[in-house]
């Protein structure tokens, strides 16, 4: 079953989460419904990408108020593709929300257990990881491109619980809209890291084409490092949405030749009233 649901133009929800767990917020948004132009129509949620500041700003902002989740209470990243992780509480809300001079640097994941704060991570294929632990009211969010799945942030964010507390079982994940294994080419390179980290797997997330060229399944190979971290299979949920296929919904950085807008991953726990 498809964890996201589409009930507004700009964004998708896991909305089974969000009507079993009152007060949270989780999603990913479209490419639509915003105001930017050219490559990056219309709904561009990346500072990063070229696109004019002002317009990424009325973008995040028009997200903030269909989310009711004010902006200042963001916190967004400078994602590398690399494993860092940092726990995140209300004193830092507000960093890379409106700005991409004061996002945590060097950052491709966020986890935290305080309401009032949304985390965000930005995306154009790679995968985005949404983790929960209902019983501990942690949230967290992770993306996953190809050099981030094969280092493991997806094992690193299941780790950074269980310092917390928080077994492997209490754990739920939703893998969201990103490249399917049809659209992500690859090659021996990025291949032999797939296969150090699963040697154990018997069915490969993978299929050769052609000599050195690779079909590549980036969902399952995060689904694989979760189950061998301890989260049980019946947690993990995965979108089949493909970022490079549904060409109507979202940007992709592979269709669209590297010149293109970002989706935005979202998840918060709303504050409840005192």
């Amino acid at each position: 079953m498809e964890p996201f649901v589409q009930n507004d133009e700009l964004f998708l929800s896991i909305e089974k989460w969000e009507k079993q767990y009152p007060g949270l917020t989780a999603g990913i948004t479209t490419k639509n419904g915003g105001k930017s132009n050219g490559i990056y129509a219309t709904f561009n949620m990346g500072f990063h990408v070229g696109d004019m500041k002002e317009d990424v700003c009325l973008n995040r902002q028009r997200l903030a108020e269909e989310l009711h989740f004010p902006l200042l209470h963001w916190v967004g990243a400078e994602q590398t593709h690399d494993v860092r992780i940092e726990r995140v509480n209300r004193s830092n809300r507000g960093k890379g929300a409106d700005t991409y001079s004061d996002a945590y640097k060097g950052t491709d994941g966020f986890y935290t257990d305080e309401e009032g704060i949304l985390l965000t991570l930005c995306y154009a294929d790679c995968v985005p990881l949404f983790f929960l632990s209902p019983t501990h009211h942690m949230i967290g969010a992770a993306h996953a491109g190809w050099k981030g799945t094969v280092n493991e942030i997806a094992r690193y964010m299941v780790e950074a619980w269980q310092t917390e507390g928080i077994n492997p079982n209490e754990i739920y994940i939703v893998i969201g809209p990103s490249i399917c294994k049809k659209c992500y080419i690859v090659n021996d390179y990025v291949i032999n890291f797939v296969e150090n980290i699963l040697v154990d797997v018997e069915k490969k997330p993978y299929n050769l084409i052609k000599e050195g060229q690779y079909c590549l399944d980036l969902r399952e190979v995060n689904k694989q490092i979760l189950m061998k971290a301890g989260v049980p299979a019946a947690n993990i949920q995965i979108s089949k949405l493909c970022s490079s296929c549904h060409e109507e919904l979202f940007f992709s950085h592979r269709r669209d030749q590297g010149k293109t807008g970002r989706m935005l991953s979202y998840i918060g726990w709303k504050e409840t009233e005192k």
